[in-house]
């Protein structure tokens, strides 16, 4: 209706109807005068503004027409150029319906704003003439008379209806008719003329065109007659029906073929009796048929009058691809298991339903972590952690069966939901067997991996108030303490865990500000050599003094520290310090600086380093930077390409801790090292325990085979300090018995003793009990 003439024309009868809507500048000049002349007039009478606007409305449209239809006749226009013509049936088209806007808008305002029954006549007689004028004129362009009908009859029927006058609504139900009735007397003249120019087609032509339609159709079609017998198909559609029922099917009725499917289940029975419904009521609607090789078809059902048309479409990848759609947003790609959006979702509303029911239920949520998975993914690969995962997950549905909700959190993460009676389940028991079945070492593209995963739990009976973000929050708080304590178990959720949150947190806010106040203060432990018994460096560690809590641990707030990001903050203060302080101590004395793996990550260690001794002037070879294996495993490349071009410029670096953690061989391979400082937990045993010292000797042979200083920490007994000298090749020892940290004044002043003095080496405690 609103389309183009163009797209149901022929090129040289469309040009020609254009060209005919531009043909006489004369009628449409002595139109507008006419119009203008009665629109004053009225305008006159009554005195209204209103009308005196609509006389000049009616000025401006005729002289723009007018421009236009001159503008056209400058154009030469081809009998074939259908880009052209329609450009100008566009512009027709425009101004026809501002034309249909000035007579519709008089016709309201007379109506509506004027009042006066002479200027109502007027108006009405004169725009029923101009559209039976339109009808004439325009009869070839269905798109611009259908527009400057609606436009008029919309405008004067809503004059009519508001002046809300019984004779009114009589006179609308007489007009409307005949106006309406325009439209289909002009589609009957251009019916009429358009059938005389187009009766040269051939209806064979017409008949070979459909077939050829019909036979390039991707899609099956059939039409079905009066009687429901199917009598147009086309090869696709017979294709269809062969899957259906073999036979030809055309001239049968379209529902034997239908009942006859479903009675061999190549159709559902109720997706087939939908069908027929449709298609009996001759409705419009479409149909999804799963077919019995898993392949979907959608029915497209149409009917006008007694035929009934129907499109079949193979949507099987569309449906397919939904399905997967479907699915990713449901579930983990990796593992099957629920995402946590769906899962979410599904707690939620279980708890909703258990808040509805009487007491005596409880709910339970089970976060459970891969202990160590990153060292996993950098010494198998990602490939190994992937497969790690999908075998964890079949793991935990093992073990827990069913009625229990498992889902996937992210990483190396997952949660575990089950509800029902309280008491039916014993959260305890259900810990231990979580950490059993993990106890066996997962076989994996031919590596045998032993892995174990610490869990927090969280049982509650009385479920009100509480929804899945505070379960979250609680299971977090069980987590975070199993694995505080170790890792490899389970912890269950106890209010006090709640309460050391919020010490956590009220340690977190107050951290950021004493950083931020430069209120942390360094201590500096002195590092011995053996032989001498002499200061050769200090290590700085930071202290924090809460002024409510007192000392904080720093086996407390570093942790906060790297967790909240302030660790790097903390570092760079210690390092400007501790260089700061360094350059006060004899040449020959360093001073060592750890670095955590959050600074190899989110910090510029080498600049910061670099410009810290260059601002301090403090030469290179008295710094010292530690690192952890904990750095190492997470920040691997990061801290290999750093450590080497520190150590390049002479900076020692020093593995701190080492046998603490995986004590992989393959750092002291790959990294820089200049010193190995061997945990005290080789130490503490040494006089008492053969095996220990056989160890101890071991482990610091294996730091001077491939040229490492080697530091032995936590000595503290003069009989510790014996064996190390007597058995072992250490070199430098650090522990209580020559000093615990020390602020700097004293450090100096243990500095300013040691130096110079000669001690012998059963002798050492002296050293730190001089007045």
């Amino acid at each position: 209706m609103l389309h183009s003439a163009r797209k149901s024309m022929p090129a040289i009868d469309y040009v020609s109807i254009v060209k005919s809507v531009y043909k006489d500048r004369r009628s449409l000049v002595s139109g507008g005068i006419a119009t203008v002349l009665g629109v004053s007039a009225c305008a006159i009478k009554t005195g209204s503004l209103v009308l005196y606007a609509h006389a000049v409305l009616f000025v401006v449209v005729t002289v723009l027409r007018y421009i236009d239809f001159s503008q056209f006749r400058k154009v030469q226009l081809g009998p074939t150029d259908v880009e052209t013509a329609a450009v100008w049936e566009l512009r027709a088209t425009f101004w026809a319906g501002a034309v249909a806007f000035a007579y519709g808008s008089w016709c309201f305002s007379s109506m509506v704003l004027v009042g006066d029954p002479v200027v109502e006549l007027l108006a009405f007689v004169t725009t029923t003439a101009a559209m039976v004028g339109v009808v004439t004129r325009n009869f070839g362009l269905d798109r611009m008379l259908t527009l400057q009908l609606i436009i008029a009859i919309t405008l004067m029927s809503s004059g009519l209806v508001l002046k809300f006058n019984v004779y009114y609504f009589v006179l609308l139900t007489m007009l409307l008719p005949m106006l309406i009735s325009m439209r289909f007397l002009a589609a009957d003249v251009r019916n009429v003329l358009l059938s005389a120019v187009h009766g040269r087609v051939e209806a064979n032509r017409l008949a070979g065109q459909l077939d050829t339609a019909l036979e390039t159709m991707h899609h099956g079609l059939c039409m079905l007659d009066q009687d429901g017998l199917i009598t147009v198909v086309n090869d696709r559609a017979e294709m269809v029906f062969a899957g259906f029922v073999a036979g030809n099917w055309k001239g049968r009725p379209f529902a034997a073929l239908i009942a006859a499917a479903a009675a061999r289940g190549t159709v559902p029975q109720r997706a087939a009796e939908k069908l027929l419904d449709t298609v009996a009521q001759h409705g419009v609607g479409k149909v999804i048929l799963r077919l019995a090789n898993s392949e979907y078809c959608e029915v497209t059902v149409s009917s006008r009058a007694d035929r009934t048309v129907l499109l079949f479409e193979d949507i099987t990848d569309r449906v397919k691809a939904e399905e997967r759609i479907n699915y990713m947003a449901h579930y983990d790609a990796l593992t099957g298991l629920l995402n946590r959006g769906f899962f979410s979702e599904q707690v939620n509303a279980d708890l909703d339903r258990l808040r509805g029911l009487p007491p005596g239920n409880a709910a339970m949520l089970i976060i459970v972590d891969v202990d160590d998975f990153k060292h996993v993914n950098d010494t198998h690969g990602h490939m190994v952690g992937d497969r790690l995962l999908v075998d964890t997950a079949e793991r935990l549905k093992r073990v827990l069966g069913r009625g229990t909700m498992i889902a996937r959190l992210g990483g190396d993460e997952f949660v575990v939901y089950r509800s029902g009676p309280a008491g039916a389940d014993n959260p305890e028991a259900i810990a231990a067997q979580l950490i059993e079945t993990f106890q066996e070492p997962f076989l994996i593209m031919g590596e045998r991996l032993a892995v174990n995963i610490s869990a927090g739990l969280v049982v509650q009976t009385d479920l009100d108030g509480e929804d899945l973000d505070t379960f979250m929050v609680k299971a977090d708080l069980a987590l975070y303490k199993a694995k505080a304590n170790g890792k490899a178990q389970a912890q269950l959720f106890h209010e006090q865990m709640d309460t050391d949150y919020r010490y956590r947190q009220r340690l977190k806010a107050d951290l950021a500000v004493c950083v931020a106040a430069n209120g942390l203060t360094l201590v500096y432990q002195p590092i011995i050599d053996l032989r001498t018994r002499r200061v050769v460096c200090c290590e700085a560690l930071a202290r924090w003094n809460h002024p409510e809590f007192g000392a904080i641990p720093p086996s407390v707030f570093i942790p906060i520290a790297e967790e909240t990001g302030l660790i790097s903050d903390i570092t760079r203060f210690v390092l400007a310090s501790a260089v700061a302080e360094c350059r006060n101590w004899p040449d020959d004395i360093a001073v060592s600086v750890n670095i955590s793996a959050r600074d190899f990550r989110h910090t510029d260690v080498k600049g910061m380093v670099e410009a810290t001794l260059r601002d301090s002037g403090l030469p290179a070879h008295r710094l010292e930077i530690e690192v952890t294996e904990t750095a190492l495993i997470e920040e691997r490349d990061a801290a290999t390409k750093i450590l080497s071009a520190l150590q390049a410029q002479g900076i020692g670096i020093a593995l701190d801790d080492f046998g603490t953690g995986y004590s992989s061989l393959s750092y002291l391979q790959a990294l820089p090292f200049t010193k190995l400082k061997v945990d005290r937990s080789f130490v503490v045993d040494v006089v008492h325990n053969p095996r220990a010292l056989k160890l101890l000797k071991n482990v610091v042979q294996l730091g001077k085979d491939i040229d490492l200083k080697v530091t032995a920490e936590g000595v503290e007994t003069e009989e510790q300090l014996a064996v190390l000298a007597a058995h072992t090749k250490v070199d430098h020892i650090q522990g209580y018995l020559f000093g615990i940290p020390l602020p700097r004044r004293d450090v100096a002043e243990l500095i300013d003793r040691l130096a110079g003095v000669s001690y012998r080496a059963q002798q050492p405690r002296k050293l730190v009990n001089q007045p």
